[in-house]
């Protein structure tokens, strides 16, 4: 017997809880929908626009638009509205899913006479090309502002010194200008804020500093403009010119009948406005409607630090459909044990209430609940293993290496009990992840008898990504030795691969070139770390002179990479690429010039999206993962060591190297003051923005301890050691008693009461 259409759409609903549904029964018009981990919003919104497009009768012609932020998000939900569509007998073609930027980009090409691009502007830049855009902005920028440029030099306690002056513009030339480039245009450009608009504000400090950002800004727009390219912020800010047209909105506006937005925390300024420009559609009684939904979890914006996304947006879009009554909160979540909820929840409650939520709450109030008794999803709150959370410092495990070696005795005995167990290892940082591995492998080897436990390291897949980087950065010094900039690139892998002490002024290096590099009897001698470093770097010259080219890259990859297989076949696929490509032609320049092209189309390694998320989460295995790349993902045991103050909350670092420019750090001081701008607040001075960023990025950092503590479903271990490295980029250096994150010393003092 054939089901007729509203029951098909009723039994479809049935299978949502309660504040899924509410997304299920939208009617058009705005609706805000904050969600707590594992609630479910990516079904929700699924379902939601499957019943939108059978109630509303929608076709080609008068689409629904789901927008997501990552490619891998677009394909997963794009499966799940076509599975519902499926079986709904509906068409497929009713509804289309894009990343905004790709939607930005698609309406400014189609009207590239209104867009502001050039007749060849096709070319979007890469990262990498971007990188290379910046640096020679700033270049730029010094010849074009020398006093500017002189007064940065001088900054404070300056003596003239020729050595301090040449380390100061190396300084100033590599780090510290180029970084208040980036994140100055970004920010500016994703929130449509001009050259123009930041030289007309006036600043505290005397506008100094926003003066340095627009110089930048305007140099660098040139420079892109030069090469006929844009990039990611251009395509937003296109469509935006495009849409100014009357005739050409009303088609856009007319062919989408309404947005759905998923992950709106990420969004920008620009993303949001061309959203809601989009979603206003024409009502066949006269008028307007804006149909716009937007659904997210502001405690889960995890990407503000290094993108131009604030989950202040977000909030300030719940808050005002909350005075309308179109606000939802999916507060059930379906994933983890009532344990874990419960400590999730305490740490938000403790984070907003402590010190840390002084200026602006870290947090958005939403408590996690449990599921009804009756809910469709099976087993939605599972039962917890043992207590459900576990919690290991100071007085448990006294090092790191015990750390590991109580997590592995923890992993055994949970497999020997069930050999079915998904498990997952969180790290922040990358040195990290690769501590984990070698812990792993030497504490979870068995014997013949016994049965191996899968580990699988997401880490490491990261780590070959970057192997063309490398290589290039190291055969562009080997290539042009005396370029400052060369040298500490090349000195940045070394320390980064750990093969030099990261407890060194690079920049004091690079800036003494010439005695670095070819020491004379006359030069006093280098201390016994830069010693180290010199000896890298020569040897890697000598390479060049004494090793046939063909030779080099073996060479550069058993220089970087000595104790790690998966690096060095990665290096040797890499060789054999360039064999092949270069075949009769091969020369120190135009291998350069090849992985030149091989990092910027980032074509070396496909980007692997299909059943990313069985691999990571498959049963019998421990993943090593980053907390950033966790979201999205459960496991029934998640362990995070680590737990130290340092790192979580942790403050934002200002080396050394640059303390000459004042206390505060140059790039961050100039977001926070464009983020002020952006939001009407009063601007701070410099010393103010730099404390505001401070608290900006700690914030961040508790919501990404929330992240990974919620994607653990039956067992969460945290742990801290009591011994810990000052550095992770070296780790044989310890710090004795150091302290641990609060938020977890408080879950524990808590956990001990009840």
């Amino acid at each position: 017997m054939l089901i007729s259409l509203p029951d098909s759409l009723h039994a479809l609903r049935q299978t949502l809880r309660t504040g899924q549904q509410a997304m299920a029964d939208w009617e058009g018009g705005e609706l805000a929908v904050s969600a707590v981990p594992g609630a479910g919003k990516s079904t929700g919104l699924a379902v939601a626009a499957a019943i939108a497009i059978a109630k509303f009768q929608l076709h080609r012609q008068k689409q629904l638009v789901i927008v997501t932020f990552t490619r891998s998000a677009v394909s997963n939900i794009r499966k799940k509205v076509s599975q519902h569509l499926k079986d709904l007998r509906l068409p497929q073609s009713a509804f289309t899913v894009s990343t905004l930027h790709s939607l930005a980009y698609t309406i400014a090409s189609n009207h590239r006479e209104l867009s502001g691009f050039g007749a060849g502007e096709t070319k979007i830049v890469s990262e990498s090309q971007k990188q290379r855009l910046l640096r020679n902005a700033t270049n730029v920028w010094v010849k074009e502002n020398p006093k500017l440029y002189d007064l940065l030099l001088e900054g404070r306690s300056f003596d003239g010194e020729d050595t301090e002056r040449l380390r100061r513009q190396t300084v100033l030339r590599t780090d510290v200008l180029p970084n208040l480039a980036r994140e100055a245009i970004a920010t500016a450009k994703s929130s449509g804020l001009s050259v123009a608009d930041l030289r007309q504000v006036e600043t505290p400090d005397g506008g100094s500093i926003l003066e340095i950002a627009a110089g930048l800004y305007e140099i660098y727009e040139r420079l892109l403009r030069q090469e006929m390219a844009i990039d990611y912020d251009d395509m937003i800010l296109g469509a935006l010119r495009v849409l100014q047209n009357p005739n050409i909105r009303n088609y856009w506006q007319e062919r989408f009948f309404a947005i759905f937005e998923d992950e709106a925390q990420d969004s920008s300024p620009l993303q949001t406005e061309l959203l809601e420009i989009l979603a206003i559609a024409p009502q066949t009684s006269g008028g307007y409607i804006k149909n716009l939904m937007r659904v997210g979890d502001p405690n889960q914006a995890i990407n503000s630090t290094f993108t131009p996304a604030d989950s202040r947006f977000f909030n300030e879009f719940c808050d005002r459909c909350a005075k309308q009554s179109q606000l939802t909160t999916l507060d059930q979540a379906g994933r983890s044990t009532s344990y874990v909820m419960r400590s999730a929840n305490y740490v938000l409650r403790w984070v907003n209430q402590s010190e840390y939520g002084k200026l602006e709450k870290p947090f958005r109030d939403q408590k996690i609940k449990p599921v009804d008794a009756d809910d469709p999803q099976p087993n939605a709150n599972p039962e917890p293993i043992g207590a459900g959370v576990e919690i290991y410092l100071g007085n448990v495990v006294a090092d790191i290496e015990a750390e590991m070696e109580m997590i592995c005795d923890r992993i055994k005995q949970l497999h020997s009990q069930d050999p079915h167990l998904s498990m997952a290892i969180l790290v922040r940082q990358h040195n990290q992840g690769r501590f984990v591995a070698e812990q792993l492998n030497v504490h979870l080897a068995v014997s013949e008898q016994e049965q191996k436990i899968k580990i699988y390291d997401v880490e490491q897949g990261d780590r070959r990504s970057r192997v063309p980087v490398d290589m290039l950065t190291i055969l562009q010094f080997m290539e042009r030795p005396h370029s400052t900039d060369n040298l500490k690139a090349a000195l940045e892998v070394l320390k980064d691969r750990q093969k030099i002490s990261a407890q060194q002024d690079l920049n004091a290096l690079a800036s003494s070139l010439e005695k670095f590099l070819y020491p004379t009897l006359l030069d006093p001698e280098l201390l016994p770390l830069a010693q180290e470093s010199q000896a890298k770097c020569i040897g890697l010259l000598r390479a060049k002179i004494e090793l046939p080219l063909y030779n080099l890259i073996p060479f550069i990859a058993f220089t970087l990479y000595d104790d790690e297989a998966g690096l060095l076949a990665t290096a040797d696929k890499l060789g054999d690429r360039l064999n092949q490509e270069l075949v009769g032609n091969y020369s120190m320049r135009t291998v350069i010039e090849a992985l030149k092209e091989i990092v910027e189309s980032e074509n070396f390694e496909a980007i692997e999206d299909e059943n990313l998320e069985e691999r990571y989460m498959a049963v019998g295995q421990v993943t090593i993962i980053s907390l950033h790349k966790a979201k999205g993902l459960d496991w029934d045991v998640v362990f995070m060591p680590f737990l130290h103050k340092r790192i979580c909350p942790g403050e934002a670092y200002l080396p050394e190297a640059v303390k000459f420019l004042g206390d505060f750090g140059l790039p961050e001081v100039t977001r926070a003051q464009i983020r002020a701008i952006v939001h009407g607040d009063r601007l701070p001075n410099a010393e103010e923005a730099w404390e505001r960023y401070n608290y900006l990025k700690q914030s961040e950092e508790f919501r990404l301890l929330y992240v990974g503590m919620t994607r653990a479903k039956r067992l969460l271990c945290l742990s801290a050691a009591q011994s810990a490295p000052f550095s992770w980029n070296t780790i044989a250096s310890r710090n004795e008693n150091v302290p641990i994150c609060p938020a977890i010393v408080q879950l524990k003092r808590q956990m001990d009461k009840s």
